[in-house]
């Protein structure tokens, strides 16, 4: 079974030693405008040929965009020979954090709490 973890738990594992590895599966477009700082993108799509990126790590945080798609992307993660780790995908979604978000621009920013959903 898939555990999901909320933003506020999930925000201060980032500034510890044992951060876990993130990993966005919204589309590159989407995940370009705004994302959790040093996550990376793997879209769900392509999950199955890139799970090798996360197979030796202790823990897992998936997110999408609503946190149901991550769900199921976290299973798949779990499912997979070899790993493990622990899978958690995050409950909320990229809509429900309200910690900073990054772009590919390089800019790190506060999420505004009056702006649209960051995709």
């Amino acid at each position: 079974m898939v555990d999901e973890i909320r933003p506020s738990e999930l925000e201060p594992l980032l500034e510890t030693d044992e951060e876990p590895v993130i990993v966005d599966i919204r589309n590159q477009m989407s995940f370009r405008q705004h994302h959790i700082p040093g996550s990376q993108n793997i879209p769900f799509q392509q999950l199955p040929q890139e799970v090798e990126a996360v197979r030796g790590e202790d823990h897992v945080v998936t997110v999408c965009p609503h946190g149901k798609a991550s769900i199921k992307a976290a299973r798949l993660i779990a499912s997979f020979e070899g790993f493990d780790g622990d899978v958690e995908s995050l409950e909320t979604g990229i809509t429900g954090w309200d910690g900073p978000l990054a772009s590919d621009s390089g800019q790190t920013d506060e999420p505004d709490e009056s702006s649209a959903a960051p995709f």
